[in-house]
């Protein structure tokens, strides 16, 4: 199997060159400018289109198994796919929970043939699995997720003990969920008594305030430094937390941080119009806050940009504010918002790609994907940034039928993902079946 992607964009390592791409046996054969075309080769015009690596989203939650009325490994990678995603990161937090090694190696089993993107799974700490966690073999996990806020049972981690250990003997990177569980009961319980069970949604962000997030990732920073932890703070929301994260090359970093493309568009005002499809934990916040983010992934002290995408069912999120769970899906419009990003001057096109490709794949280990390189596997995604389309019920692929960005035009469209060197998805359309494979990961 050949391919030649011809006429396009290609960003890659902070440049932008015109030329072609020939796809061989699923990897990147050739970079360069008029290569012809071999025998029999499927040729594709990419017209000045952007070529990219793919995004590797670093945390999704895709309910499998045990959730899949909400979603599933097959739907929400074939979404991730039509967003250009062409390698997931799937959260522990399902039914059961991914809390053992063994249950770890049977979901690996179960997503075999299933998934549109390639995948690795996170292992799930506990206050009580930390014999397990110390038992985690290189490549076995992408990394150990901590809950330090926002889960309950077994995946809330809340004993310092635990944690103190967990910093200290965990051989994987160590991804945190950073909000202080006891303020946000302190805050609940006010909000209870101001307005029983019809709290308003708005009042999400100062349920989970600001002061939630500090304490919390405040406290992994100085575990991680105390024990030389190999550190990453997941979805930071907050202005304030930003003086805990050094900027500079990612490679140079101990600790690392991540933001969301949710808190990288929406603030505190949209939850009038928005309500609960837009409560997610930790909360969106302030435009200020949400400013801040986008600086900080320009200083480079946010290294990487993930989605969280979190899928709840419609009906799920028609409840009040204390039922409605929290979570939105995202995989489908990530890629696209931060090109709305990109065509207002917020960020350049340069940064994103090194945050959702580069620094992705050298943080985790993954094995040689994450860039446009001769060798590496043939994982792409091709960007008409001068085609805007409109998000509608119509068009969103998610199981749970419905998306946040409902109603707004992006001014860029994928228009083309390959995926082990197979075009999964062309112009609305998805050819073949789900080819994704397990990441290799060399930490």
């Amino acid at each position: 199997m050949q391919t030649l992607i011809t006429n396009a964009r290609l960003i890659n390592e902070g440049s932008e060159t015109e030329g072609d791409l020939l796809i061989r046996d699923g990897r990147i054969a050739r970079i360069g400018s008029s290569i012809s075309a071999p025998e029999g080769a499927e040729i594709i015009d990419a017209e000045g289109k952007y070529l990219l690596p793919g995004m590797i989203d670093d945390q999704v939650h895709f309910r499998d198994p045990g959730l899949t009325h909400k979603g599933d490994l097959q739907t929400e990678s074939k979404a991730a796919v039509a967003g250009g995603i062409t390698s997931v990161m799937e959260m522990p937090n399902t039914s059961p929970p991914t809390t053992t090694r063994e249950a770890l190696a049977e979901k690996y089993r179960n997503a075999e043939g299933r998934a549109w993107a390639n995948y690795a799974f996170y292992f799930g700490a506990t206050n009580r699995n930390i014999d397990e966690i110390r038992k985690l073999q290189p490549g076995e996990a992408c990394g150990t997720k901590v809950f330090m806020g926002a889960s309950t049972g077994d995946m809330l981690v809340d004993d310092e003990t635990t944690l103190d250990l967990i910093f200290r003997d965990c051989p994987t990177l160590v991804i945190t969920h950073c909000e202080h569980t006891p303020s946000i009961n302190a805050n609940l319980k006010a909000a209870q008594a101001k307005w029983g069970d019809d709290i308003p949604v708005t009042e999400h962000p100062r349920i989970r305030g600001r002061e939630t997030c500090l304490k919390s990732s405040s406290f992994a920073v100085d575990l991680a430094k105390q024990h030389g932890t190999r550190l990453h703070v997941l979805h930071l929301t907050t202005a304030d937390e930003m003086v805990l994260f050094e900027p500079g090359p990612i490679a140079s970093k101990q600790i690392t941080s991540e933001a969301c493309v949710h808190h990288l568009w929406f603030c505190d005002e949209d939850y009038e119009q928005r309500g609960n499809l837009i409560k997610c934990n930790p909360a969106i916040k302030a435009a200020t806050d949400r400013d801040a983010l986008l600086q900080a992934i320009r200083d480079d002290r946010i290294d990487i940009i993930a989605t969280d995408h979190a899928p709840h069912t419609a009906e799920e999120k028609a409840g009040n504010y204390m039922k409605a769970p929290a979570g939105l899906p995202l995989v489908q419009h990530a890629l696209p918002s931060l090109f709305a990003h990109i065509a207002e001057g917020r960020l350049d096109l340069h940064t994103v790609v090194r945050k959702v490709s580069h620094n992705v794949a050298d943080h985790f280990g993954v094995v040689d994907r994450g860039y446009l390189r001769e060798g590496y596997w043939a994982d792409l995604t091709l960007v008409d940034a001068g085609k805007p389309w409109t998000v509608s019920k119509d068009n969103v692929l998610y199981k749970c039928g419905w998306s946040p960005f409902e109603g707004v035009t992006f001014p860029a469209s994928i228009a083309a993902t390959w995926v082990n060197g197979e075009l999964k998805y062309r112009d609305g359309a998805f050819a073949g079946g789900p080819n994704g494979v397990r990441l290799g990961l060399s930490r």
